[in-house]
């Protein structure tokens, strides 16, 4: 069997052995190495097909015995196959990842004002692949000529390509730059596909304009990669299935919803029909400050309850594949919902205000229909999708696995 795998130098949260898992019969590792475990690894490790990733793509040009034309123009690798005869072809199936994407979207590339953010690996080939787009292409980096210090002379500015990590898990919610600064602007593609939504989507989706991260380019490249790894063509629609596939996977499930209407219950059913590992905010909060939410309630204040909610739900909605169940209130926040949606698909569980449970809840001992009255349109504003908590909490679990069934089609 062959032995291919993913080279960089940081990889615990990275989904291409999910990826090639779906595509060919061959093992698929991840290979954490320092640089300078690189030429031992790569002239002498057991190995038959790589995926490089940071920050190794230019690095490994210099140990490749010959080069695509693609990588050669690049100056990055991000594909290697070692021959039979211990000599390593270099090749950059990234181009392809990209333009795959771009003539998947609905957006029209040709002679568009294009800023690609970063000048790295994955800059060069985003800008191998818009020049095949005829796209009219500017690289802004740090301290080029055309840098973070000087957008405004670029606010004519159509398209932005952003190739840097920012925003990346851990570092979830940042962005390279603020897209006010272009009026024009039509659609944001980001490299990035951990978290889903990385800063600069989220400001894409608010203002309305098209947008899309790294998954497609990502699984379009896995695709080109595993061809050229095995020399078997595959159909072309598999990139399109399995990037649907992986987008639901990797969502959090996150159930929002009044206090006592069963949140806990039902994410323990999910957790169980989807062998998803399930978490609790409020029981977060807890254990994080050695206190029973009704403590903190009658110490605090509300006020800091909430402080330490948002802090909860920022550590617990980075992570991808899980199942979140809130506190009844997190609602109340704004910034809550950028927390919770961009990694995740918000749920929204309902039950008749005379069903909720109110034990142990410091605000459920009040008049429950005026808190109805007032949180409403905020669960709905959070809500992707709504299932009413009506019957069995089993059923409601099945109801909301139907819904991303639906989904994901």
């Amino acid at each position: 069997m062959l032995k291919c795998g993913l080279l960089g130098k940081k990889l615990g949260h990275s989904y291409s052995p999910a990826i090639h898992a779906r595509m060919g019969d061959y093992e698929y590792r991840l290979y954490e190495k320092k640089e300078e475990e690189l030429e031992d690894f790569l002239k002498n490790g057991e190995w038959n097909g790589l995926n490089v990733t940071i920050p190794y793509k230019k690095t490994v040009v210099k140990y490749c015995d010959q080069l695509s034309d693609v990588a050669s123009k690049t100056g990055s690798v991000n594909t290697m196959v070692k021959r039979d005869d211990g000599t390593i072809f270099g090749d950059n199936t990234d181009v392809y990842g990209f333009f795959d994407t771009a003539v998947s979207s609905p957006v029209n590339f040709e002679g568009k004002k294009v800023l690609v953010l970063g000048s790295g690996g994955a800059s060069s080939a985003v800008c191998a692949a818009l020049g095949l787009l005829k796209a009219d292409y500017t690289v802004i980096s740090r301290r080029g000529k055309d840098n973070y210090g000087n957008l405004e002379k670029h606010a004519d500015a159509g398209i932005i390509v952003n190739t840097t990590p920012v925003g990346m898990y851990p570092d979830n919610l940042n962005s390279p730059l603020d897209i006010s600064v272009f009026p024009k602007l039509e659609a944001v593609f980001d490299a990035v596909y951990n978290p889903a939504l990385t800063g600069i989507l989220l400001q894409a989706e608010k203002r309305g304009l098209y947008f899309c991260n790294g998954l497609h380019m990502l699984v379009a490249q896995a695709k080109r990669s595993s061809e050229i790894f095995t020399g078997n063509k595959l159909d072309d629609d598999i990139t399109e299935r399995i990037t649907h596939e992986l987008s639901v996977s990797m969502k959090n499930l996150v159930l929002i919803g009044m206090p006592g209407s069963g949140k806990t219950t039902i994410a323990n059913e999910l957790a169980r029909l989807t062998r998803r590992p399930v978490f609790d905010s409020d029981e977060k909060i807890i254990r994080d400050n050695e206190r029973s939410i009704p403590d903190i309630f009658a110490e605090d204040g509300e006020g800091v309850f909430r402080e330490l909610e948002t802090k909860a739900l920022k550590e617990l909605a980075k992570a991808s594949g899980t199942i979140i169940s809130t506190g009844g209130g997190c609602v109340t926040r704004d910034e809550n919902f950028d927390i919770l949606h961009q990694n995740g698909i918000i749920i929204l569980i309902i039950r008749n205000v005379e069903d909720l449970a109110r034990e142990g809840r410091p605000l459920s001992a009040g008049d429950l229909y005026e808190m109805v009255r007032i949180r409403k349109p905020m669960y709905r504003r959070f809500a992707d999708i709504i299932v009413y908590n009506d019957s069995k909490p089993e059923a409601a679990a099945r109801k909301i696995l139907e819904e991303l069934g639906e989904r994901s089609r």
